[in-house]
C-alpha cells in the first residue's frame, strides 16, 4: 500500500494528503484487510499518541481510524490507555477543533459499546459534566455526537451505575428537550426509556402481606383519608371492622386484607407507591376524592385503589416502562425533560381525571372497564399532542372531556368509512343499484309533474302552467292552467313533446329565456332556469319553485337523455342511502334483528312544563 510511506514524509503537506486520501479509501474492506495486515492502523494509533500534528491532519487521522475500526477486523481492546486519555483529552478539552471532536465522540461510542473494561476506562477519563456540556452548544451535530456517547454509557452501565449516571444527567434535560432531529429524537427516546425503567422492578415486585413497612403504607393511606378516633382505645375486633370498613370506602376490594389487590404484577408495587405519592404531595385532593365518593350512592362511587390500580398499569402501558429501547425508536416525550417524576406526577393528574371523567359518564361499578377505556384514550390522545410542561398537559387533558372523545370517535368512524378499503370497495359495489333507485325516484316525480310559473317581459308570475311526463317515459305533457290548487289530469294537458324528439337540456344563463333577458335576472332565478331543446330552435323553458325542484327535473331530464345525473341532491342522496346501506349490512353481520315495522310514536305529554339541561355534569 502505497499510502504508508507516505503518511510518514516529512513534508507536512504530503502527509495531510495521503491522511485524507486514506480516510476516502479505508471504507473499502478489502483495503482495510490488507493496510491492517501491515500494521498500518498503528502508524495512525502513534499519530494520535504523539500528538505533535495539525488540527487538519489530526482530523483526516482520527477519521481514517474510525473508518478502519468499523469493520470490525481488529478489537477495540487492543488500544493503549495513552490512546483512550489522547482521544478523552480532545472531548474535554474546550479550544479543540469541532471535527476533531465529532470523530472523538464517536470513537468513544464504539469502544464504550465494545467491552465493559473500555467502558470503565472511558467513564473514568471523560467527566460527566465535560459532556454535558457539549449539549449546550450551538453545533447540532456535536450535540449530537455528545449524546449518542451518554446514552452509549447510560445504556452499558449496569443498574446502579445507570442510575447514578441518569440521576447527574437529570439537571441538563431541558438543554436538550428542543432538539427534533431524527439522530436525536432517538437518543431522547433512549434516555426517557433508560430512565423510566428503572421504575421497572417496582412494577415487577408484587406486595409482600408479610413486609411491616407495606402494611404501614397502606395504612398510612387509610388515616390520610379518614379522621377516626384514637384506634388504641378500641378492641381487637372493632379495630379490624373499622379498617376494613375504611379500606372499602377507600375502594379496596379485599376490604380485609388490601394487599392481596397490590399482588399482581404488574402494576405490583408501583401503584402502592402512586397512590402514597397523590396522598402526601397533595393530601387535599386525595382527601377530596376518597370522601367525595365513599359519600355517593354505592353503584355511583369510583373506587379509588381499584382505579389506580389500574391507572398506574395503563401508565406503564403508555410509557412502555420495562420495553427494551428499539433500535429505531424516536417517540419521546418532551414532558419527560420536565419532570422529575414523571410517572407520579402524571399519575397525579390523571387519577382527578378520572373521577372528572366518572362523573361526566355517570358510571356505575360495571362501567369500570368502559371509564378505564377512555381515560386511557384521554391521556394517549394528549401526550400524542407533545405537551411541554405538566401545566399544559393538565389543561389540555382536562378540556378533552367524554363529549369530545365521544366526537372525535365519530370522526375518526366517519373518516374510516370514507378511506378504509372495505367500506370503500362495498360502497362502490352498491352505487349502481342506489343510483338506479334515485333515477327511478326522479322519473316518478317527473310523471307526478309540478306547477311551474310563467315570467313575462314585465316580469310577473301570475300566469301558471304544468308540465308531467307521461306514465310510459315517451312523452311530457304541457300546458296552461288557472289555479295551482291541484294536479290537473294528464290529458287536460294540451301540448306535449316527444321525449325522443328532445335534444338537449340548458341550465342557468345558457337557457333561451335567461338570454332574452341578459343583466336584468338575478342570480335566484338563475340558479332555477332550465331549458329542453327540441326541433330547429325550439326550446321548453323553465323556472323551477324552488332549488329541490330544479335538481329533481334537471337529474329525470338527463336519465331521459340517457346521460349521468349531476345535482347537489342527488349526491346528498346517494351518501345518505350508501351510510344507511352499509350500517344495516353491519347490523345484519352482528345478527341484530331488523323490524318491518317502524316503531310506535309514544302520545305526547299532556304539558310541557319541564326541563333538563343535560350540559351539566353531577357535581
Amino acid at each position: 500500500v502505497s499510502l504508508q510511506p507516505r503518511i510518514q514524509s516529512s513534508d507536512s503537506g504530503v502527509r495531510c494528503d495521503s491522511l485524507k486520501e486514506l480516510a476516502g479509501v479505508s471504507t473499502d474492506v478489502t483495503f482495510a484487510q490488507e493496510f491492517i495486515s501491515r500494521d498500518g492502523h498503528l502508524l495512525l494509533v502513534k499519530i494520535v499518541e504523539d500528538s505533535n500534528e495539525s488540527n487538519v491532519i489530526m482530523t483526516h487521522t482520527l477519521t481514517a481510524f474510525m473508518e478502519l475500526m468499523d469493520h470490525g477486523i481488529v478489537s477495540w481492546e487492543n488500544l493503549s490507555s495513552v490512546f483512550i486519555k489522547k482521544i478523552a483529552g480532545f472531548v474535554n478539552t474546550k479550544p479543540t477543533d469541532v471535527s476533531i471532536q465529532q470523530v472523538s465522540l464517536d470513537i468513544l461510542e464504539s469502544m464504550v459499546l465494545s467491552s465493559h473494561s473500555l467502558f470503565l476506562q472511558v467513564k473514568h477519563e471523560v467527566t460527566m459534566e465535560k459532556l454535558i456540556a457539549h449539549l449546550q452548544v450551538t453545533n447540532q451535530q456535536i450535540q449530537t455526537k455528545a449524546m449518542a456517547l451518554l446514552m452509549a454509557l447510560l445504556q452499558t452501565a449496569g443498574d446502579s451505575e445507570r442510575q447514578s449516571l441518569s440521576g447527574q444527567f437529570k439537571n441538563y434535560h431541558r438543554e436538550i428537550s428542543g432538539l427534533v432531529q431524527d439522530e436525536m429524537a432517538h437518543y431522547l427516546y433512549v434516555l426517557q426509556s433508560v430512565t423510566l425503567n428503572h421504575l421497572e422492578p417496582r412494577m415487577r415486585t408484587p406486595l409482600d402481606c408479610y413486609s411491616q413497612e407495606q402494611r404501614d403504607i397502606l395504612h398510612g393511606l387509610r388515616q390520610a383519608a379518614f379522621e377516626t378516633e384514637s384506634e388504641n382505645s378500641l378492641s381487637h375486633e372493632r379495630r379490624r371492622s373499622l379498617c376494613a370498613k375504611e379500606f372499602k370506602k377507600l375502594g379496596f376490594s379485599n376490604n380485609s386484607n388490601p394487599g392481596q389487590d397490590l399482588v399482581r404484577t404488574p402494576p405490583g408495587l408501583l401503584a402502592m407507591d402512586t397512590m402514597f405519592y397523590f396522598a402526601n404531595r397533595y393530601p387535599d385532593a386525595y382527601s377530596r376524592f376518597v370522601l367525595e365518593n365513599s359519600s355517593r350512592e354505592d353503584k355511583h362511587e369510583c373506587p379509588f385503589a381499584r382505579s389506580s390500580i389500574q391507572l398506574t398499569l395503563i401508565l406503564c402501558e403508555i410509557l412502555r416502562i420495562g420495553e427494551t429501547p428499539s433500535e429505531t425508536g424516536s417517540d419521546y416525550h418532551p414532558i419527560f425533560f420536565s419532570q422529575d417524576r414523571l410517572l407520579e406526577e402524571l399519575f397525579c393528574v390523571c387519577i382527578q381525571l378520572l373521577n372528572k371523567t366518572w362523573k361526566e359518564m355517570r358510571a356505575t361499578q360495571e362501567d369500570f372497564g368502559k371509564v378505564m377505556q377512555v381515560v386511557r384514550e384521554q391521556i394517549t390522545r394528549t401526550l400524542s399532542s407533545k405537551p411541554t410542561s405538566l401545566e399544559l398537559f393538565k389543561n389540555k387533558v382536562n378540556a378533552l372531556n367524554y363529549s369530545e372523545i365521544l366526537k372525535l370517535r365519530q370522526t375518526e368512524r366517519l373518516h374510516q368509512e370514507e378511506t378504509l378499503a372495505p367500506p370503500v370497495e362495498l360502497k362502490e359495489r352498491l352505487k349502481p343499484e342506489l343510483l338506479e333507485l334515485i333515477r327511478q325516484q326522479r322519473l316518478n316525480r317527473l310523471c307526478q309533474g309540478t306547477m311551474f310559473r310563467k315570467i313575462s317581459s314585465r316580469r310577473r308570475q301570475d300566469k301558471l302552467w304544468y308540465c308531467r311526463l307521461s306514465p310510459n317515459h315517451k312523452m311530457l305533457h304541457y300546458g296552461d292552467v288557472e289555479d295551482d290548487t291541484e294536479a290537473p289530469p294528464i290529458e287536460t294537458l294540451q301540448n306535449k313533446i316527444p321525449v325522443a324528439d328532445i335534444k338537449s337540456l340548458l341550465t342557468g344563463k345558457d337557457c333561451p329565456h335567461m338570454k332574452e333577458n341578459k343583466g336584468k335576472q338575478n342570480k335566484d332565478v338563475l340558479d332555477l332556469a332550465f331549458s329542453i331543446t327540441y326541433d330547429v330552435e325550439c326550446s321548453l323553458n323553465f323556472i323551477a319553485p324552488s332549488r329541490i325542484d330544479f335538481c329533481l327535473w334537471t337529474d329525470g331530464l338527463s336519465v331521459l337523455l340517457g346521460r349521468e345525473m349531476s345535482s347537489e341532491s342527488m349526491r346528498s342522496e346517494l351518501e345518505i342511502l350508501l351510510s344507511m346501506e352499509i350500517k344495516l349490512r353491519l347490523l345484519d353481520l352482528e345478527n341484530v334483528p331488523i323490524p318491518d315495522n317502524a316503531p310506535i310514536i309514544p302520545k305526547p305529554p299532556s304539558n310541557y312544563n319541564f326541563c333538563y339541561d343535560f350540559s351539566q355534569t353531577e357535581q
